[in-house]
């Protein structure tokens, strides 16, 4: 195991940090690192000397980074959707394809028969491909159980991860996803008589971070999400949602009365929720591959977050079936691409914004007191980490006192 002091030096730093330098920019730096915590970092002409009998490592000029943070997954279910995908493509419609047993009903079918220990050998794979691009803490959410037991069989495999990878993982319970087959027309019923009690079950065990659900017509309307969101309030736990990706139904402003961490998709929001966002400090999450998967033509309003100053993180939202997208840096180049976001603003949504969108305060910039979770770049300028198509230029993680 490595010294658990080190001291980095002979890097480019890109600190997220709010300096007047693009991207927190320190162009010669060194970093000093304390049992998996950054005590110092700043000009390598500066280096206080207590952290100069630190183990050096030098970083050969490369740029070193926060640790990505994918803040908004479904990396833990079961099957996938290929056979859906080719059907689409071949003509059929959304109909006939959940005649054929496509849709959520497919994977909720394939979650609820797949053990823990399949579920976990399948998550364990797409962990290793975001690992592999430089992420070092990621959002996992339950909700293609649909059932108390299916939901709770899905937090323990995203709680048990980082027993078998090095990443840090924070759970979303996300039982009010969807009406399972057995509730059809019956939504109210299942969030009583399922989603609720899970909840409740979910974070007797300790397995629940925060509370997401999805509002939007094929899915819960803003009061069933409220019922679940009052739960949530009084278990101590903070909120997320799915607003107003396919249709404007106010669930930007129901995140955002309710204090939401963020608000997720975001596509059909207008002005008034993106000021109710800003007013409660909601990060919007912009999640391209869905927009990409489906084939949208309505974007997040950019812009509109821009005027009033709403933060705004990127997520891969890796799902079987809207966004099968395995990639955290091809998610930075579609965020630039197909929204027209900056390449600042792009590594600042799996960063300093991710970190917030998940509520996590020690996490997502380079500074002293935060975890020393750090990507090492080979790349002159970290906007090349968006502009690249199919290029992974990581030079290594180093992950707490870990490489």
């Amino acid at each position: 195991m490595p010294d658990r002091t080190q001291l980095l030096t002979d890097l480019k730093a890109a600190t997220m940090t709010e300096t007047a330098a693009p991207y927190g920019m320190i162009e010669d730096a060194a970093i000093a690192i304390d049992d998996g915590t950054i005590v110092w970092i700043g000009s390598a002409a500066e280096i206080p000397e207590q952290y100069q009998l630190f183990e050096n490592r030098t970083m050969g000029g490369r740029l070193v980074t926060p640790g990505l943070i994918d803040c908004h997954t479904h990396i833990v279910h079961g099957g996938d959707r290929a056979v859906e995908f080719e059907m689409r493509l071949n003509g059929a419609s959304y109909e006939e394809v959940a005649r054929a047993g496509g849709g959520i009903v497919s994977t909720v079918t394939a979650t609820r028969n797949a053990s823990e220990s399949e579920l976990l050998a399948e998550a364990l794979r797409r962990v290793d491909v975001l690992i592999s691009e430089g992420v070092t803490t990621l959002e996992i959410k339950s909700g293609y159980g649909l059932d108390v037991g299916t939901e709770l069989r899905m937090l323990r495999v995203a709680r048990a991860i980082p027993n078998h990878r090095p990443v840090r993982v924070v759970t979303s319970f996300l039982g009010a996803h969807a009406t399972p087959a057995e509730y059809k027309d019956r939504d109210d019923a299942y969030i009583d008589e399922v989603c609720i009690p899970a909840l409740r079950a979910a974070h007797a065990e300790g397995l629940v971070d925060a509370v997401d659900g999805f509002c939007e017509g094929i899915a819960f309307q803003p009061d069933q999400i409220a019922r679940v969101f009052d739960v949530a309030k009084e278990l101590g736990l903070p909120v997320k949602l799915h607003a107003e990706q396919l249709s404007n139904l106010g669930g930007a402003k129901l995140a955002a009365r309710y204090g939401a961490l963020s608000a997720d998709h975001i596509e059909y929001l207008d002005e008034d929720g993106a000021k109710a966002l800003a007013e409660a400090g909601t990060v919007a999450v912009i999640l391209p591959g869905a927009f990409y998967t489906l084939r949208e033509t309505q974007a997040p309003p950019i812009d509109l977050l821009r005027k009033h100053g709403v933060p705004m993180a990127l997520a891969t939202d890796i799902n079987p079936g809207s966004s099968p997208l395995n990639s955290i840096l091809l998610t930075l180049n579609m965020g630039c691409t197909l929204f027209r976001m900056t390449p600042e603003e792009a590594l600042r949504g799996v960063t300093v914004n991710a970190a917030r969108a998940l509520g996590l305060s020690d996490q997502g910039t380079l500074a002293a007191g935060q975890k020393a979770d750090l990507t090492v770049w080979d790349v002159k300028h970290p906007a090349e980490l968006a502009y690249r198509i199919g290029f992974n230029p990581l030079h290594t993680r180093i992950f707490g006192d870990l490489t």
